[in-house]
């Protein structure tokens, strides 16, 4: 398949649409005040339905740009790190397991949010060298495993339900 400046342009789009969910998700009230850290992850709406409808690379793309752009415009080099290592991790995870099809696709985001909250645990290891960090994890695990599934079912309402575009096979 070639790329074209359609496929950019769709891209761009699923760029900017995760961009907006994140803005969003930081503008709601914290859905846990008790828990700091969590968060619900609705950008990776975007990455499931890019990672199902267009492969790995483009999801990987959409992640990275995602989390590149939010850093600069709204964070900092820790927002970059944490975020970025955390979505590489869960879109690793995510990857892999998609293509055992042994997990539908709201079993395989579950595992991708508990993917980017270990990969989030293991960041602040390394930066802070306190390992005992490692412990917040199983209550990360839990929140992402929760807010894993809820994105997970978006995510596949909308690789089944938004309708293919006629120059849709253009994305490699």
């Amino acid at each position: 398949m070639k790329h074209t400046a359609r496929s950019t342009a769709l891209m761009g789009i699923c760029v900017a649409l995760a961009m907006i969910f994140s803005y969003v998700e930081v503008l709601l009230p914290p859905v846990f005040a008790a828990v700091p850290g969590v968060k619900i992850g609705l950008a990776n709406v975007v990455v499931i339905f890019v990672l199902y409808r267009w492969g790995t690379l483009r999801a990987a793309t959409v992640s990275l740009l995602r989390v590149l752009l939010m850093s600069l415009l709204f964070g900092n080099a820790l927002y970059f790190a944490y975020s970025g290592v955390g979505a590489l991790c869960s879109l690793a995870l995510m990857a892999l397991l998609k293509k055992t099809h042994l997990f539908s696709v709201i079993g395989v985001s579950a595992v991708g949010g508990i993917a980017h909250n270990a990969g989030q645990i293991l960041t602040a290891i390394a930066l802070l060298g306190v390992v005992e960090i490692g412990y917040y994890l199983i209550v990360l695990a839990i929140t992402g495993c929760v807010f894993g599934l809820a994105v997970g079912l978006l995510g596949g309402l909308a690789v089944r339900r938004v309708p293919r575009l006629p120059f849709e096979g253009e994305v490699p």
